[in-house]
């Protein structure tokens, strides 16, 4: 059989009017801002069998070739990107073709994933992958496909047959998983996501080693579940000598108190960490379950990472339940103090599978499901202590006020601390967010 797995885009990442924008200047803005690619359908790729044929694509729903000759396509995505997904999903099934889609929202949604494909996979898919496969051949594809255990990490595949053949950046996995259930997080409710799992230290790093790309991100969740782990992963990368930089997810409770983590994370060549700070009120923070979160030991944190050498990129939301209008100037005064080097704000966005979706849709808060909108910029629901325009126009002047041209210089001059390489990566960053975020508007 031939194969097609997609990965729908919106050119919108890289900022309004990227289309707009000379090609030369699309070619430099997608080189200085690339994002690396979800592993998922990378891994499909590698389990199928020798005797198909697969081949990934990505794109917005324009941009696909639809009279490719194929028998299969399959498809994973999130919440924002569901319309797009459905698009690409029903001009193949308007020609005949098989559909298979899968990702965090046709797991929290399969019924109404079910309407635009004729298959749909929920939660994981390394052991039922081969079973679609062969149900299709004999025309006898199911509905719905689900593991009944998590997949075991040493039964994910190496990535690297498939490493001369990329076109496009792609993460790294080590780790899969995250116990901590905080209550906005789309990942950690998907299916079996709360077994924390990792996978054998020399198989992660015998990707990195191989991977063709100097510069990478870590796509797990947090690789500050297990110091002990992580901090084994980064000795074997410097015990090999690989001279590749990278950025990770971490908590900041476990990044405030492990200095030994800390020190082998910048040895191993590590640039950053992308910390969820939420808020900075605890009453917001424990209300989320946020349970590795305490707002008062955020700045001596994210000293301590300074310190070492890596920069933080941190994320704030406004729109908690405890959230009134005081939090606004009040997280602009911790970005502030805190000196984080590259803010991002955003507005609660309660995704479908979540507890706090649950509860809102139950409390008659959910004011749309155009989940084209669930975009973190968009007020989604009613807030309880503001009206939606004034979530929206505040979040907005916070994230102005954080980007204007003073603030950005003033991170952008204490960033040459840190050397070239970093300096000039903060800068590209803060220039990318403050060309991203809320420009609809």
């Amino acid at each position: 059989m031939k194969i097609l797995l997609v990965n729908p885009i919106t050119h919108s990442l890289y900022g309004k009017g990227y289309k707009d924008v000379p090609s030369l200047s699309r070619a430099l803005i997608r080189k200085l801002i690339e994002f690396p690619r979800p592993v998922s359908l990378f891994i499909l790729s590698v389990l199928t069998p020798k005797k198909h044929e697969v081949k990934i694509i990505e794109g917005e729903p324009d941009e696909i070739d639809y009279d490719i000759d194929v028998d299969l396509v399959g498809i994973s995505f999130t919440t924002r990107l569901a319309p797009l997904a459905y698009q690409i999903a029903d001009r193949f099934r308007e020609r005949g073709i098989k559909v298979v889609v899968g990702g965090w929202h046709p797991s929290a949604l399969p019924e109404e994933a079910l309407k635009h494909a004729d298959s749909v996979v929920i939660g994981e898919g390394e052991y039922i992958w081969k079973d679609i496969l062969n149900d299709l051949e004999k025309n006898k594809l199911k509905k719905f496909y689900m593991q009944s255990k998590p997949t075991d990490p040493h039964d994910i595949p190496s990535l690297i047959p498939i490493f001369k053949d990329l076109k496009v950046p792609i993460g790294i996995q080590a780790t899969r998983g995250c116990p901590y259930g905080c209550e906005f997080c789309a990942v950690t409710h998907m299916l079996h996501r709360r077994v924390f799992r990792t996978r054998p230290v020399e198989h992660v790093v015998d990707e990195i080693e191989k991977l063709p790309q100097n510069v990478f991100i870590f796509l797990d969740n947090s690789l500050t579940i297990s110091p002990e782990y992580t901090k084994k992963l980064f000795r074997e990368i410097i015990s090999r000598g690989i001279n590749k930089k990278f950025t990770c997810f971490g908590n900041i409770d476990t990044l405030g108190r492990d200095i030994e983590l800390l020190s082998l994370a910048c040895k191993a060549g590590c640039v950053a960490w992308l910390v969820g700070f939420e808020s900075v009120s605890q009453a917001s923070l424990n209300w989320v379950k946020k349970k590795t979160n305490i707002v008062k030991n955020y700045k001596s944190a994210v000293s301590k990472i300074h310190d070492h050498g890596m920069y933080v990129i941190g994320n704030f939301m406004f729109g908690f339940d405890y959230d009134t209008t005081h939090v606004f100037d009040e997280t602009i005064d911790m970005i502030k103090q805190c000196e984080i080097d590259v803010p991002d704000i955003m507005i609660l966005t309660p995704l479908p599978g979540t507890p706090l979706f649950e509860r809102l849709e139950n409390e008659g808060r959910i004011l749309t499901y155009d989940w084209s909108r669930y975009n973190f910029e968009d007020v989604v629901f009613q807030p309880k202590n503001m009206s939606a325009e004034d979530l929206l126009y505040n979040s907005m002047r916070v994230f102005k006020e954080i980007y204007s041209v003073g603030n950005i210089i003033s991170r952008v001059q204490k960033a040459m601390k840190y050397g070239l390489y970093k300096f000039i990566d903060v800068a590209i960053r803060n220039f990318y967010l403050s060309k991203r975020r809320y420009q609809e508007y």
